[in-house]
């Protein structure tokens, strides 16, 4: 029943996604409003047939329904509950009916937010992109990444989700959280291409995805955060971020789309950097696709890639249609995209965004060609080629400092042009806050150029950031922090807490590895460390044994996690998160018959505010998505509703 439900589910969906891209399409080339009028009502098909199809999988897999080979890949009747709910997002398959399922509600949610306005062609044309992106997805459901196959003889029972995927809570909000950022950018990919094929580029498009591209942004950016939460907890390496490819696919349209962030401000001012705006939206979900191709192709090695699947192909075939359809609008549209007018002096508003535009993408390029470069190389020459952490700290350190100087000197520069007694005193009090922050850094103990460089920029940054939001408050109370951009610099805060907290954790970790008898006392780094003794638990999904250590006094419990299903073992690492450093201590190996154990032990410097400034900048661009009481939404003809299409 539950194959027969999904395959039915997914079946309606790319039926009705397929039927409502053609009916559009052509209402829309004939000029035939009743048929324009008509395809938005195949999203709701979209929409209730993906329903149908995650009802089926979520039923599937709460009654281990073992026909199903999905189920039997990473179901299992040991799994705890709250993991088998997430084994829908722990492999290819149902990985991508998520993602249908959360593009089907995007999709649904453009069509009832433009209810009143869908014979116009920006918001129609919108459409037929969303459903054309509907059909490429439910043609991978339906096809090669079918969830919904089933067994000629039912499994007596699975293994469940990979280990390391049911070995800690943020499994449910990681992913999800991520592909809402990911497929929420097909949005204003849409209105973009819209923009392009009806020639309307002025500021309308832009004001009608502002939010979709914040909340998109947003969620891409908690993702991250999480995932880096995820890896420091869970993998026991100490580490959150690896420079790993699949890291590095999430975090190449993070940047392409923090860039349109900023610089479709100058358009909306100015008028001007359309051809940027256009190019930096289309690459931010090309980019998505990449990353999309290299998670689920089996093309890299990486521990959060999925297994050799047969979408490689179908994946890198659509992004290749979306780069070439891309290029070629931009290419047909090239004469209405000339800006009316030219940035007057490098020392205005318009002029630093350009600079950041050049940065982030300066950034996305050697991200991208470090992670494809290893493939191109396997590809042509067939040699293995790594290309490591060392490289991109090297190419994207100098890059991330000039970044933290932009973030302090872009809020204070007016329009236009500014005078050098301007920028002197607007830069008066955040340049003391950078000097402050160094000379804090050098009294603990910093050392080192690139550590003490972010640290002094980390404050002359939040000076600037924190200089706004004084005036902002004066004038209007706490009621002025609501809006684009105090709400901006309140992200401002947290990108600036996050680069200090990697500044610090990457610069002055400390590591020792011991190996102690029960009763053993030993003084590292700078603390008193016991070991106990170990024990084990076990119940029908794994066995933990577990270290008992006191460290200063508090108990520690670092294990080591055996799975029974697959024989897995699994670190499982104990943290104590304090304001100023995390003591990080895991178990190397279960301990030797002797009783003895071999411990790791690590101190890293302000990890905590990661994940504060991840926070901070969700809640941030929560402030910057609702307009302040002194906003004024600009009059732009080509966002208001047209006449209806002339009915043929």
């Amino acid at each position: 029943m539950n194959a027969t439900l999904g395959s039915a589910g997914v079946t309606l969906a790319l039926t009705a996604s397929l039927v409502g891209f053609i009916t559009m399409s052509y209402g829309l080339v004939r000029k035939r409003s009743r048929l324009v009028a008509a395809g938005p009502i195949y999203t709701w098909f979209v929409a209730g047939g993906v329903v149908l199809a995650t009802f089926a999988m979520q039923r599937a897999l709460i009654t281990r329904d073992f026909s199903l080979a999905y189920v039997a890949k990473v179901g299992s009747s040991r799994t705890p509950a709250l993991f088998n709910v997430a084994a829908m997002w722990s492999s290819l398959e149902g990985s991508l009916l998520l993602w249908g399922l959360l593009l089907a509600g995007y999709t649904a949610l453009v069509v009832w937010r433009f209810r009143k306005r869908r014979q116009d062609p920006l918001v129609a044309w919108a459409t037929v992109v969303m459903l054309g992106v509907c059909v490429f997805f439910f043609m991978l459901l339906s096809g090669p990444a079918d969830p919904f196959r089933t067994l000629a003889v039912a499994a007596a029972d699975g293994p469940g989700p990979n280990p390391l995927l049911q070995n800690h809570i943020l499994v449910a909000f990681h992913p999800p959280t991520l592909y809402l950022g990911y497929v929420g950018f097909t949005v204003p990919f849409a209105f973009a291409v819209a923009a392009l094929i009806t020639g309307r580029v002025g500021e309308g498009w832009l004001l009608e995805t502002r939010r979709w591209t914040l909340f998109a942004w947003a969620f891409l950016t908690l993702g991250i955060v999480l995932g880096a939460w995820w890896s420091y907890e869970v993998l026991g390496w100490d580490g959150y971020w690896a420079w790993d490819p699949v890291e590095n696919a999430s975090l190449l349209p993070w940047l392409t789309g923090t860039a349109f962030i900023h610089s479709v401000l100058v358009q909306e001012r100015r008028g001007m950097l359309l051809v940027w705006n256009l190019s930096l939206l289309l690459s931010t979900f090309s980019l998505t696709i990449l990353g999309t191709f290299l998670t689920r192709s089996g093309v890299v090695e990486s521990v959060h890639a999925f297994s050799d699947s047969a979408i490689g192909p179908w994946l890198l075939t659509f992004f290749s249609i979306v780069v070439a359809v891309a290029l070629g609008l931009l290419a047909w549209r090239g004469d209405r995209l000339r800006s009316p007018g030219s940035i007057d002096s490098p020392l205005s508003r318009e002029g630093a965004f350009l600079i950041n535009n050049l940065l982030f993408t300066v950034f996305a390029f050697v991200v991208l060609l470090g992670t494809v470069f290893p493939l191109i190389v396997e590809a042509l020459q067939d040699r293995r080629l790594a290309v490591g952490a060392p490289f991109f700290d090297q190419m994207t350190m100098p890059i991330g400092l000039a970044l933290l100087t932009m973030m302090a000197i872009a809020p204070v520069l007016p329009w236009r042009k500014a005078s050098t007694e301007l920028l002197r005193e607007r830069l008066f009090w955040p340049a003391w806050c950078g000097i402050a922050a160094l000379g804090l850094s050098v009294s603990v103990g910093g050392a080192g150029l690139a550590p003490l460089l972010a640290f002094g920029l980390g404050g002359f940054a939040a000076g600037a950031a924190g200089r706004q939001l004084v005036l902002a408050t004066r004038r209007q109370g706490l009621r002025g922090l609501v809006g684009r951009a105090n709400g901006g610099m309140i992200v401002h805060l947290g990108v600036i807490m996050v680069a200090v907290a990697l500044s610090a954790s990457q610069s002055f970790a400390s590591t020792v590895d011991v190996t102690m008898n029960p009763g053993d006392t030993r003084q590292l780094l700078g603390h008193t460390i016991t070991y106990v003794g170990a024990d084990q638990v076990t119940d029908d999904q794994k066995l933990v044994v577990r270290a008992r250590v006191l460290v200063d006094g508090a108990e520690y419990a670092p294990a080591q996690v055996l799975f029974l299903a697959s024989g897995q073992i699994v670190p499982r690492p104990s943290v104590k998160v304090r304001p100023t450093k995390d003591v990080y201590l895991s178990l190397s190996k279960p301990p030797a018959p002797d009783g003895s154990a071999s411990l790791q032990m690590v101190i890293n410097p302000l990890v905590m505010w990661l994940w504060v400034g991840g926070l901070i900048m969700g809640f941030g661009t929560l402030l910057a998505a609702f307009p302040s009481r002194r906003q004024r939404r600009p009059t732009d003809p080509t966002s208001a509703p047209i006449p209806d299409l002339v009915t043929v």
